[in-house]
């Protein structure tokens, strides 16, 4: 189980609101002392970084306070739903960390709410409605005018009851018969104007196959499930702030004359994780995969929980980028380069640091001995001592960074070039003497010659020199492909931009989509070398490409051709650029 802003660490916190009022139900014994929460997520596609959010609120309440969180999929509308999603929402909770006490389905329920829902046709609180939804939209009227009483609010509850019972028997066609709750046309809450309850889905529903043709609307299910499964506090995004009266009341019709005064489930609201450079819909993300603008739910640039992981985020990151933000009752827009800082972080104390050469040129130690190869002890982690070390070959042909030459450099320029000194890390100093180039004037070589007598450790090592480079040796690792990736979009909130280019150009989300998709979000580098020791790790490890950044094995990888993602830059480059 990882650490996170709920977990007992011995460092004083504040607390956030709703553990305010988590602490104060528990004072005034509210559902008898007790805690219960839950994660109720639709299974129409994968978890992405908002749900992480929930989910550390969730069950992060429930351990902290010594109650329960269960995992509730909600299941009413099977035309989305699949098996796949539900099997991956599992997996990505699991990696945060978190054990649910109970799984549980809104399809554990659907008989229950069908009899609550003929209870309600019986009592003259809910009646079957024949309009269009585009004629029921049309009579709802606004937060300022009342409603329309829909022609069928008086239809005889005996119809309704028989009308009601042929929506489940397949009879019925999609879109001709509802079931809405008689409340009130007039109130000023729009929920409150007989909100459709029930619904014809004439498809197949993953868990209970064909046995409902009818099936009940998210409000309808969504606080009855929680009464019948005992929670105590449903916590929600502030979009359910006016959905609450309506919870409310339907917990009340529920409770069969029950005394619910201390004893019942109560919603509270908190801010949504909305990110910049970011696009979180589901159904938008579910059209990049579709449409294959990206590779897959898990593509590294996508938002999923799935995708970060691939990506090389870990589970502690994602926790400190939580804590970081906090919950309130108003929403914000999150920088994603703080998501970044907490990955950096994270991984600063977790990564191995390897070398590798992305962009390689060879250089040749001139007066280094033919075909002597020598062990050298590299640190896997200097944040981490007790993760040890291990060795890398140094010979005299070795890869370095094209970047890292310049054979007419500028004054303060302390990397490779004619007649300057540099120390190869945990190896040698070394004086550039020259280079080779090709035909057309490309450098080919880079010739240097090393000082034997300051190896790392050694009593002239601790001369000093003012730049420090990585390699490889040549004979000693292996070719990789490095994948660079970057944010997805190029703008800052393409939520609101893409209803914008939509709205302008009269286009839909696809088209809208490819215009702001960074074309610049994927750089393959199919000749990059990597020392041994780093090929030989398993999918998804942690490692810090020495002076280029945070990277993870993809699970693409083979020992031999080793894939790597980069997870983040060293620095914040992007930020930088776009100040």
């Amino acid at each position: 189980m990882v650490e996170n802003q709920y977990r007992e660490t011995g460092e004083k916190k504040s607390l956030n609101f709703i553990e305010q009022i988590v602490q104060n139900d528990l004072k005034e014994s509210k559902n008898d002392g007790r805690i219960q929460t839950r994660f109720p997520p639709e299974p129409n596609g994968y978890l992405h970084i908002g749900h992480a959010k929930a989910i550390c609120l969730d069950f992060g309440i429930a351990a902290r306070y010594g109650g329960v969180c269960n995992l509730r999929f909600d299941d009413t509308n099977p035309t989305k739903e699949e098996v796949e999603y539900v099997e991956a929402i599992k997996a990505d909770i699991e990696w945060l960390g978190y054990k649910w006490g109970n799984e549980y389905y809104a399809s554990d329920y659907f008989g229950q709410l069908w009899d609550f829902a003929l209870r309600l046709i019986e009592e003259g609180k809910a009646y079957i409605d024949e309009q269009s939804s585009e004629a029921i939209a049309l009579q709802k009227g606004t937060p300022t005018q009342p409603g329309i009483n829909s022609p069928w609010r008086d239809r005889p509850i005996a119809e309704s009851l028989d009308l009601f019972r042929r929506m489940n028997t397949g009879e019925i066609a999609e879109g001709t018969l509802v079931l809405r709750a008689k409340i009130d046309m007039a109130s000023p809450n729009m929920h409150f104007r007989d909100p459709i309850i029930y619904r014809v889905v004439n498809h197949p529903h993953h868990r209970t196959g064909t046995a409902w043709k009818a099936y009940p609307m998210y409000d309808f299910a969504h606080g009855q499930s929680d009464y019948f499964e005992g929670v105590t506090h449903s916590l929600c995004t502030l979009e359910f702030v006016p959905h609450r009266p309506l919870y409310d009341l339907f917990v009340d019709w529920v409770k069969e004359g029950k005394d619910l005064d201390n004893h019942r489930p109560r919603q509270y609201e908190f801010n949504k994780l909305n990110l910049s450079y970011t696009l979180m819909s589901k159904r938008n993300l579910l059209i990049l995969v579709k449409e294959k603008l990206v590779n897959g739910w898990d593509d590294p640039r996508m938002p999923t929980l799935c995708g970060f992981r691939r990506r090389g985020y870990s589970p502690e990151s994602i926790h400190k980028f939580v804590d970081k933000i906090g919950y309130t009752t108003y929403d914000a827009l999150n920088e994603f380069a703080l998501l970044e800082s907490a990955v950096r972080e994270d991984l600063n104390v977790r990564a191995t640091r390897v070398s590798a050469v992305v962009n390689p040129v060879k250089l040749v130690l001139i007066n280094y001995p033919v075909g002597q190869v020598e062990e050298l002890e590299a640190v896997d982690n200097p944040e981490q001592p007790e993760a040890g070390t291990h060795t890398i070959a140094f010979t005299r042909e070795l890869w370095m960074e094209r970047e890292d030459f310049m054979e007419d450099a500028p004054k303060k320029y302390f990397r490779m070039t004619p007649g300057q000194e540099v120390r190869l890390k945990n190896a040698y100093i070394v004086r550039c003497v020259g280079c080779v180039k090709d035909e057309a004037g490309n450098v080919i070589e880079v010739h240097a010659e090393y000082d034997p007598d300051t190896r790392s450790g050694m009593p002239d090592a601790n001369r000093k020199v003012k730049g420090t480079l990585h390699w490889v040796s040549m004979q000693h690792c292996v070719r990789a492909e490095v994948r660079l990736y970057d944010r997805l979009w190029k703008v800052e909130n393409p939520r609101d931009e893409l209803a914008a280019v939509k709205e302008a150009q009269g286009v839909d989300s696809l088209e809208a989509m490819k215009q702001l998709i960074n074309p610049d979000s994927l750089h393959i580098l199919p000749c990059c070398y990597v020392e041994t020791y780093a090929a030989d790790m398993a999918p998804l490890s942690y490692l810090q490409f020495q002076r280029i950044g945070y990277f993870n094995v993809d699970p693409d990888s083979t020992p031999e051709k080793p894939v790597f993602n980069r997870t983040v830059e060293l620095k914040d480059t992007w930020g930088k650029m776009n100040k």
